[in-house]
């Protein structure tokens, strides 16, 4: 199986379980059986969804190695620890780091800084003269105030073939498609919103990093794996039943609605750390009656 073929279809954005403020192992073994007994692609950790910005550098590699000796080889892993707006000392951190047992890095755009477009083609190419494994660039204006263009990407998927693709949130599908139609033909194109997947795949992408894949794994693979292969009605049935579930995982942030859902299951607790806070009992309410309706009895 080629590189590009471990990363497409659906990779799982997985959370950081916790309990009374200290990282919940026995938590996260449960997360992560649950993903894969449920169909999903690849792993990623210690993305947005699994708290890195409120992990230390210390937790940071006891999760990643635990994930390591979870998975046991058994899925491609991501670690997602590589975003950053000071470009020297990511280029540092990166020469520094233990890479044994991660098959790629996750890397998103500059934050606060706001840098340009050439700015941010500059970034990831300082990362990809040092970074021993393949790079997913992580577009996510939402969060780092600032969009890459098509252009921008494409820049790069031609530059240099680290960059094994990118996971687009931009939620605009006109520059998707205009990514779509000028990448390499190894370039992935993964969605980084859940309820953009469909649309996505249907226009050529590759897959999806998700959050929903957490909760409902098999579901949600189920939806990429037809769409993937074109049985666009039975990925839009899935992608309906899905539908309500996706927004409501949002509605007070991320990962916030997807550990309610998740305590729910009994997986692991809704615990986060601040500035996040636990969805609110109202919010639990609606998300049990939704996996009630998504699952039946669970």
């Amino acid at each position: 199986m080629s590189l590009q073929e471990r990363f497409r279809g659906t990779g799982v954005a997985l959370v950081t379980p916790f309990k009374n403020g200290k990282i919940d192992f026995d938590g996260l073994e449960r997360v992560i059986e649950h993903v894969i007994d449920g169909g999903v692609e690849f792993l990623v950790s210690l993305g947005t969804t699994g708290e890195s910005s409120t992990t230390s550098d210390d937790e940071h590699r006891q999760i990643l190695d635990f994930t390591i000796r979870v998975n046991n080889k058994r899925l491609p892993l991501v670690a997602g620890v590589f975003g950053g707006n000071n470009t020297a000392g990511l280029v540092d951190k990166i020469r520094k780091f233990d890479f044994d047992g991660i098959d790629a890095l996750l890397s998103s755009n500059p934050a606060y800084n706001k840098p340009g477009q050439d700015g941010i083609y500059q970034h990831y190419m300082a990362i990809a003269e040092v970074s021993p494994r393949p790079i997913i660039i992580y577009n996510v204006p939402s969060r780092t105030a600032s969009n890459m263009t098509a252009e921008t990407t494409l820049r790069l998927a031609n530059a240099s073939d680290k960059f094994l693709g990118i996971k687009e949130a931009s939620d605009d599908i006109y520059q998707v498609a205009k990514i779509l139609k000028g990448k390499p033909k190894d370039f992935l194109v993964l969605s980084g919103d859940d309820f953009i997947t469909l649309p996505l795949i249907a226009s050529g992408g590759d897959g999806v990093i998700s959050v929903i894949a957490n909760t409902t794994p098999r579901l949600f693979t189920d939806m990429v794996r037809a769409s993937l292969k074109g049985d666009l009605p039975a990925a839009r049935q899935l992608n309906n039943q899905l539908l309500e579930l996706y927004k409501l995982l949002f509605i007070e942030g991320n990962p916030s609605g997807v550990k309610a859902a998740m305590e729910l299951q009994g997986l692991c607790t809704r615990e986060v750390r601040l500035p996040l806070v636990p969805m609110s009992e109202n919010g639990v309410h609606l998300m049990m009656a939704e996996l009630e309706k998504v699952l039946g009895k669970f």
